[in-house]
């Protein structure tokens, strides 16, 4: 599961596949998001980090959480984690609904 930097979760349904230049190779295979159309270069490591407000990131946790379908308690717990890892420091967005998500769903 990637966090685009529009603030989306992207998987196989809004991707897109294209070709860009890298460090390793004039022409890798890479994808975008249909959505935006950002395109990703994972091969030289450039992750987008986004660090959204409290309100968007609970937002983002939302669709995650109808995405993957979670019952009422996950998703509660998972908005109560990513409260409190959002308060905890400074970590991207993506850092912080992938951990709380791990542990909402256990």
């Amino acid at each position: 599961m990637i966090l685009c930097k529009c603030g989306k979760v992207i998987d196989s349904t809004n991707k897109f596949k294209d070709f860009i230049r890298t460090s390793s190779s004039p022409s890798t295979a890479t994808f975008g998001h249909t959505e935006c159309g950002f395109i990703f270069n994972l091969v030289d490591g450039e992750l987008p980090k986004r660090y959204s407000s409290k309100k968007e990131l609970k937002s983002m946790a939302m669709e995650l959480a109808e995405k993957n379908k979670l019952d009422n308690t996950s998703t509660q717990k998972l908005l109560l984690l990513v409260d409190r890892l959002k308060r905890d420091g400074n970590r991207s967005d993506h850092n912080i609904l992938m951990e709380a998500y791990r542990y909402a769903s256990s």
